[in-house]
Formats: structure tokens, C-alpha cells, sequence
């Protein structure tokens, strides 16, 4: 009983008997944040006693087991320490900053539910991390730490921003960083940085960006990158050498800034490797360092602004209900290949947006091009009748957006009907001095015409294999005029 009376006793007095040297450096250095050096290398697998604590003395530390000294700001500072046991601070408060660098930590810290001032685990080793539900005032870095599991920060909260620059974060199977709900201020970084298992960021906040360039994300059976229904203000950068092997989800996404593929790289041979669909972006730049592996869709989103490439264009694009205010980055005249890739076939929105884009940037040539182009497309969904029919509608006025194909074939047929009514001359069906003089040119003009203009055609009567040139001439003439008008009909119909 007195001994157990000891113990309580030294527990308040803030000397605890049972701590070892090591702990009790640390324990003795906690009122003042002064820092506890064991080295500067990570110890992994070590049992040197000089580098052992036990997780059960930080998590007291953390929780207010000492009190600050007057005038100094209380902090667990350690580096080089290999932490054995638990540390367990769920659904506590933690009233002081948290800093461990070169640390290995033999179980997965938990922090869930719990409340804490910032955060560093700089160059540690960990089985992974629980922070679920976990509210950080402060900044929270597990940068170049070696996380050999899952980082769990689901519905969190991170006052002064997320970093986990220069991490290796391996979860196979499984998500690596698992942060659905996620909030966090400032901003989130995490560059120089390899994952495997993916990211899960579905509906997140990032108030202040989401930054990864030179990071690569592993995950070929999942998502590589879910943010689905995420919001993202200022920038998210997947860029500069950022490479994703696996599908990138941002379906429901809003992007409050730029979303930049610059120089990145998006790899999902044979599936929808970028899905971007019901989104809402200000800018996107979708101009990576290789062509897209796989499926891209944009399709029900809108983006003010779109800079792309043409050589960098996945083979299978989806852009039905994608509505844009401007295009950069491509000659116009090529954005017709863009929006001809959609791995379901023929899709009208595309093309009628892009053709008012064209017409607002007064390339009325281009949006002319553009609807004839629809119209081609269109023709492989129609019955065999109205395909035909399609089909000379194009040969004959290009859909009426090319009237003066019409005039080709009728300077065509005309030179015909001149040439061999000129060597082969029509019998008369009038009296010499009823009979208008026998002109080729204009009789020929006269069958073609729908109606007789010139009465030639009354007047003269072709002879022998002739007959079926002037019926195949008159019938020409009614189909073309018949072209023209359904052609140019249907474009007055558009305008």
C-alpha cells in the first residue's frame, strides 16, 4: 500500500520512478519544449535502451500529465527515439505541438477523435496513422516519413495545412491516405512523394490548394487519386513530373482556380483514366508530358477555360454536355478531331458548342465545317433510306453549308448537255417559222431548270440514245433544286 502511495505521490509531484534515463530526459524537458536528440538516424529494429520510449510516456506528456513552466511553451520534442507500444491519445486533448523526427514507431498512432495542436512527424517510420475525426489547430506533416499502411484522416480537420512532401505511403490492396471529408485551411502538400494503394479525398476540402507535383500514385486495381464531390480553392496541381498509374476520379469536382496537368502523367490503359465528368472548373490544363493512357471524360462539366494539345489527346474522349468559354492551346481547325472521339459514337452537343464557340471568335468557316461535320457523324445512326439520302445531300450542297458544290455540278452537266446536244441535234416539233433557234447551251439550261424559262425544250425534241441524257439532265435539275432548298432550309432552321 505505501509503495502504490509512492507512486501516486511522484505521479503529481511530475517525477515518476518507473521512467527510464531516456524517458526521463524527456520527461524533464517537456515543460520548456526544450528538444531530446538520441540521433539523427531513424532507428528501425533497434534495442539499444539509450533510444527507447515507450508510447504510454508521450501520450501522458501529451495529455497533460506535466505541467509548462511559467513564461515557456510546453512541447514533446524528440528525434531519434524508437517508440515501442501504443500511442494512444483517441478522443483526447492534446494541449501541446507534437514533433518527432528520425523516430520508428512500432504500432500505428491513434489519434482519432481527438483534438490537437500541430503536428510533425518529420522522417518517421510508422505502421501507418488513425486520425480520424482528428482537429488539428495548427499545421499536421508527416513529410518524408515511411508509412508502411494506411493514413486515415476521414472527416479531420487541419487548421495550418497538410504536408506529406518526401513521404513513401504503401498501403497495397487498400488506400493509402484515406481522408473522405477531409478540411484543410492553408493548404495541402504533397510533393516528392510515392504512394501505393491511392488516395481517397471524396468530398474534401482543400481551402488553401492541393499540391503534387513530382509525386507518383500506385493503384492499377482502384482509384490512384478519388476526389470525387471534392472542393478545391486556388490550385490543384497535378503536375510537374506528377504521374499517376491508376485512374484519377475528380467526378462532382469543384475547382476554384486551376486544375494543371502540366507536365504530369495519367496511365489506365483500357479504363477511364481521368474521369472529370459533373464537375465545375475554372481552368484546366490538360497538357501532360505524354499522351493519356486510357479513357478521358469531361462530359456534363463545366470549365471557363481549357488548354490542351492536340499530340497529347487520349484516343477515347467523352465530352457530351462539357460546356467551355474559351479553347487554347490548338489551331481550331483540330478541335473537329477532338470532339470526334467519343468511344459511343456520334454525340450532337459537342459539336453544335463547339460550332457557337466558333462563331463567337468569328470563325464562321470553321462552324460552317463544324456542322458538316455533325451531319457526316450523324449518318452512321440513320436507316439505310436516310443515310442515302444524307449521302447526297453531302455530294451534292455539303448539307447546304457548301451551296456552291451544286454550282460545280451544275457547270459540270451543263458542259455535258452543250458538248453533246451540240454534236447530236435535237428533231424540231415545230413549224421553221414557230420554232426559236436551236442554241445547245441553252437548251440544255432549259431541261435542267424546273420550270421552261427559255422554250427550247417545248421547241426541240432529242433523237435516239439522247432521249435518256435530257431525262437524266431534267432529272438532275429537280434534284439538285431540291438539295439546295433542303440544304439551305436546314441551315436557316440552325441559325
Amino acid at each position: 500500500m505505501v509503495d502504490a502511495w509512492d507512486s501516486v505521490v511522484a505521479w503529481l509531484n511530475g517525477s515518476r520512478p518507473d521512467l527510464t534515463d531516456t524517458e526521463r530526459r524527456l520527461w524533464d524537458a517537456y515543460p520548456t519544449g526544450a528538444v531530446v536528440d538520441l540521433g539523427d538516424d531513424r532507428p528501425d529494429g533497434t534495442d539499444d535502451p539509450a533510444r527507447l520510449v515507450r508510447a504510454e510516456v508521450i501520450s501522458a506528456l501529451l495529455l497533460g500529465a506535466r505541467e509548462g513552466a511559467p513564461g515557456r511553451v510546453p512541447a514533446v520534442r524528440l528525434t531519434g527515439a524508437r517508440i515501442t507500444g501504443s500511442l494512444d491519445v483517441s478522443g483526447g486533448e492534446v494541449g501541446c505541438e507534437l514533433r518527432l523526427r528520425h523516430c520508428a514507431l512500432d504500432r500505428t498512432p491513434d489519434f482519432s477523435n481527438a483534438r490537437a495542436r500541430q503536428m510533425r512527424f518529420g522522417d518517421c517510420s510508422m505502421p501507418g496513422f488513425d486520425g480520424g475525426g482528428l482537429r488539428v489547430d495548427g499545421f499536421f506533416s508527416l513529410s518524408g516519413s515511411r508509412i508502411d499502411g494506411e493514413v486515415r484522416l476521414i472527416r479531420g480537420y487541419v487548421s495550418g495545412g497538410l504536408r506529406l512532401n518526401g513521404a513513401r505511403v504503401s498501403n497495397p490492396g487498400g488506400y493509402a491516405l484515406f481522408a473522405g471529408g477531409l478540411t484543410v485551411d492553408v493548404g495541402a502538400f504533397i510533393r516528392d512523394s510515392e504512394i501505393t494503394g491511392g488516395i481517397r479525398l471524396t468530398g474534401a476540402r482543400m481551402t488553401g490548394g492541393l499540391f503534387m507535383e513530382r509525386t507518383t500514385l500506385h493503384d492499377s486495381d482502384g482509384f490512384a487519386l478519388d476526389g470525387e464531390n471534392m472542393i478545391v480553392q486556388d490550385r490543384m496541381e497535378c503536375s510537374d513530373g506528377f504521374v499517376s498509374d491508376g485512374p484519377v476520379r475528380l467526378r462532382g469536382a469543384r475547382i476554384d482556380g486551376t486544375l494543371s496537368f502540366d507536365q504530369g502523367a495519367v496511365r489506365a490503359p483500357g479504363k477511364r483514366a481521368l474521369h472529370l465528368s459533373h464537375a465545375r472548373v475554372e481552368e484546366l490544363i490538360l497538357t501532360p508530358s505524354e499522351p493519356i493512357l486510357g479513357e478521358v471524360t469531361l462530359g456534363y462539366s463545366s470549365i471557363d477555360v481549357i488548354l490542351d494539345r492536340y499530340d497529347v489527346w487520349p484516343e477515347e474522349l467523352r465530352l457530351n454536355g462539357l460546356v467551355y468559354q474559351t479553347l487554347r492551346g490548338e489551331p481550331e481547325s483540330l478541335r473537329l478531331d477532338w470532339v470526334a472521339r467519343d468511344p459511343q459514337g456520334f454525340r450532337p452537343q459537342p459539336y453544335e458548342h463547339l460550332a457557337t464557340w466558333l462563331r463567337q471568335i468569328g470563325r464562321e468557316d470553321l462552324a460552317r465545317k463544324c456542322q458538316l461535320a455533325k451531319q457526316r457523324a450523324r449518318r452512321g445512326n440513320l436507316n439505310p433510306l436516310s443515310h442515302t439520302w444524307g449521302v447526297l445531300l453531302d455530294w451534292t450542297v455539303g448539307y447546304g453549308y457548301r451551296p456552291w458544290i451544286s454550282g460545280l455540278w451544275l457547270a459540270l452537266l451543263l458542259s455535258l448537255g452543250t458538248v453533246v446536244f451540240s454534236l447530236h441535234h435535237p428533231h424540231t416539233l415545230r413549224q421553221p417559222d414557230e420554232r426559236p433557234q436551236f442554241h445547245a447551251f441553252v437548251y440544255t439550261l432549259d431541261l435542267m431548270l424546273p420550270l421552261e424559262t427559255f422554250g427550247q425544250r417545248s421547241a426541240w425534241d432529242p433523237a435516239g440514245w439522247t432521249h435518256w441524257l435530257a431525262w437524266g439532265l431534267t432529272g438532275a435539275g429537280w434534284f439538285l433544286a431540291t438539295a439546295l432548298i433542303a440544304g439551305v432550309a436546314r441551315v436557316l432552321r440552325r441559325a
